[in-house]
């Protein structure tokens, strides 16, 4: 029994040298879970704690090519499910403005991931179209459309037509506030960016890197007609969005529009549909900068260089 007891304290001895107790159970350590990422996880920050990354150069352009602030981008994609309307495959909807006041309102449509083929029609008085669109998109939920239409002197009647069969419905809202911060960029983007003129039947395209979210659009004349063709491009002749607009006055009714621009190797193509006679003056500039993804890449007025 002596022999036994001296174990005993030698072992008990032995397990508090080292910091741990024989009758004490060691805590289960939780597993963890590495998250899932549809593509490739974002490199990891070498920089120490407390100090600020510095975007890197080329991926915050100034001018009209600066990002836009996160109010403007909620005014961009916010859709009020009140105001929204559901327009069916081969049906006509409408919004009317009886007051004078409305100079200019802003039209947007999606669907749920199906192509969107629609025409937007701005009616002035009895037979009297002002303004006219065509458009198409490829997914209508990747890259919704969004333009703003003026509406000066007096009432106007917007039409959404959707001319896709019964089985591609289309979400459309027209509303009239649009908010100081997306008039203000049509303004900044007039006031900032040199404008580009494309004389009847020419053809202007502009590159994008993949940081550019999305990209603006301004197409204004001297007071004459419009007609342009607005493709985006991703890959040789692949069309992910045409617009064919018609304006009887391009200098009070401008066009300004917003398109999508997700994924890489985006090009924006601008064809003048008009005869010699009808130049026109392009803004192309991007709208929204993902300046956290990588840099190396210049954006200079809609081309692209690498750093």
């Amino acid at each position: 029994m002596k022999i036994y007891a001296s174990t005993l304290l030698v072992l008990c001895a032995s397990s508090n040298v080292w910091g741990c107790s024989a009758f004490t159970s060691k805590e289960s350590k939780s597993i963890a879970f590495k998250p899932l990422y549809s593509m490739p996880p974002p490199p990891p920050s070498f920089a120490p704690p407390g100090t600020a990354t510095k975007a890197p150069p080329g991926a915050t352009p100034q001018g009209a090519s600066a990002p836009r602030k996160a109010a403007l981008g909620r005014a961009k994609n916010m859709w009020d499910p009140k105001s929204t309307v559901r327009v069916e495959g081969s049906s006509l909807r409408t919004w009317s403005f009886m007051t004078p006041e409305v100079e200019a309102v802003q039209v947007r449509m999606k669907t749920n991931g199906r192509p969107l083929n629609a025409n937007v029609d701005l009616w002035c008085g009895p037979d009297n179209t002002p303004q006219k669109m065509g458009v198409y998109i490829e997914d209508g939920n990747l890259r919704p459309f969004n333009c703003v239409m003026a509406t000066p002197w007096g009432q106007n009647t917007v039409a959404v037509r959707n001319t896709a069969q019964m089985e591609f419905p289309l979400d459309a809202t027209v509303e009239t506030n649009m908010g100081t911060d997306l008039a203000g960029a049509i303004e900044e983007l007039s006031d900032t960016s040199e404008p580009v003129i494309v004389q009847g039947g020419a053809v202007k395209t502009y590159s994008f890197s993949p940081t550019v979210a999305s990209v603006q659009i301004l197409l204004k004349t001297d007071g004459r007609p419009l007609n342009a063709r607005i493709e985006l491009l991703q890959g040789p002749n692949n069309n992910k969005q045409v617009v064919e607009v018609y304006t009887e006055d391009g200098l009070d009714r401008p066009f300004f529009a917003v398109i999508e621009s997700p994924g890489s190797g985006n090009v924006v193509r601008i064809v003048n549909t008009s005869p010699l006679e009808f130049p026109m003056n392009s803004r192309v500039e991007p709208f929204e900068v993902n300046t956290e993804g990588e840099g190396g890449v210049i954006i200079d007025g809609g081309n692209v260089r690498q750093n």
